[in-house]
């Protein structure tokens, strides 16, 4: 068997939540403050984008901050990554939400939900 094969199957996370692009999500990252202190910092923000599969796959969430936009994009099955949330669901016809870079305000975060519609 493949070496890479082997670390992609002893690599990868078993608690990892379901989610799709356009979910809003809370990821709960350890950060390291000291030489034997870690506190957990949360970042909350839209799925715009999943790229690649197994252990290398990845996603970018997007929030607003102080009226700036914040992008950033997370390993699924880092080590750094306490817990995944979901917040809410929604859905969305495309796989990449780019275009919620030009949005402003509430345009940039409303998105239809899943629950509404059923």
């Amino acid at each position: 068997m493949d070496k890479m094969k082997l670390v992609e199957q002893g690599g990868v996370k078993k608690e990892v939540p379901q989610f799709n692009v356009g979910d809003t999500l809370r990821i709960l990252t350890k950060i390291v403050e000291g030489p034997d202190k870690v506190r957990l910092h949360p970042f909350e923000g839209v799925v715009i984008a999943k790229h690649g599969s197994g252990v290398q796959q990845n996603f970018t969430i997007r929030k607003i901050s102080h009226g700036e936009g914040v992008e950033r994009v997370f390993p699924l099955h880092s080590p750094n990554i306490e817990r995944i949330e979901i917040t809410r669901s929604s859905k969305v016809k495309r796989a990449k939400l780019y275009y919620l870079r030009d949005k402003i305000g509430k345009r940039a975060t409303k998105l239809e939900s899943r629950e509404e519609e059923a």
